[in-house]
């Protein structure tokens, strides 16, 4: 694997999707346009919740771009490997095109391509789908077209809704998701269960590069109360992380993207946690 500086992931991803028919777009402001609900934009979605409802696009059905982000559900996390407030997101949206089965098949492709993507070893991915409840089914079907890509059925796990379920609140499209996780020390102990999996999570041993949520499903006040009108597919990957891996480096700090400020924050004459904390803020701000 060869070091890929952010600017190279931005265009390689961008260069993927069009290639694939999709139309690229522009970031969205960081501070929300339609929905007065949250003070900043959070993900890639959010500026397009309203396609995802079923309003025509005037660029079309898919959809792809690097969206800025602001999150700060996990500010008592930042300082870790993978965690900031401030990130950019790669996304690819289908409203109501393709699902599932391209969803998965080219976030796979661009991942682990040396050609066109960022030539990931395919062996050190694992994967977790939605496990099912009474809103949704167990997402066999994912299961099944990662085992078609290669990956065996002893590194796919299932999980709940706290894992694989995403939503943009108590209102709007949501839906299962499956998620890609990548093995930092494939030299450690085999990750052979979901048990060493949830371990190897925990100590950020594995770190989720990508995810993809299929928006099939609508929520009001809290509650999931049927089907949409149509399928979406809205993948995003973050590009701080993909960094990090692509770059060699320990966590997301250590990177191009935020190292320089990190440098600056030593004038302080603080910890190395806290000086990640100044950096992200600073970043952020």
């Amino acid at each position: 694997m060869e070091f890929m500086d952010s600017e190279e992931i931005r265009k390689r991803f961008l260069s993927f999707f069009k290639k694939r028919g999709h139309a690229i777009i522009p970031s969205a402001s960081l501070v929300p346009e339609n929905d007065p609900s949250v003070l900043f934009t959070t993900a890639g979605m959010q500026p397009l919740a309203p396609y995802l409802l079923g309003e025509k696009h005037p660029m079309g059905d898919k959809l792809a771009n690097v969206q800025k982000c602001v999150r700060t559900q996990d500010i008592n996390e930042v300082g870790d490997k993978t965690h900031d407030t401030f990130f950019e997101m790669l996304g690819n949206w289908s409203l109501g095109s393709y699902f599932k089965k391209e969803a998965i098949g080219w976030s796979y492709k661009f991942l682990t391509s040396k050609e066109e993507g960022l030539g990931l070893d395919s062996n050190r991915l694992h994967i977790t789908c939605f496990e099912g409840d009474e809103d949704a089914p167990k997402d066999e079907e994912s299961e099944k077209i990662w085992q078609s890509l290669g990956i065996p059925k002893e590194r796919i796990y299932f999980f709940g809704k706290d894992s694989n379920w995403w939503s943009p609140g108590d209102n709007g499209p949501c839906g299962p998701d499956t998620e890609m996780f990548y093995d930092l020390n494939p030299e450690g102990a085999p990750i052979k269960t979901k048990e060493d999996f949830k371990k190897a999570d925990s100590k950020q041993r594995v770190i989720e590069l990508w995810n993809d949520v299929f928006m099939e499903y609508e929520k009001k006040d809290g509650k999931v109360i049927g089907k949409l009108k149509q399928k979406n597919g809205d993948t995003g990957a973050g590009l701080e992380r993909l960094a990090m891996v692509m770059q060699g480096k320990a966590n997301v700090f250590a990177t191009a993207l935020v190292a320089p400020l990190v440098a600056l924050t030593k004038l302080r004459g603080k910890n190395l946690k806290d000086q990640k904390i100044i950096a992200d803020h600073l970043r952020t701000a």
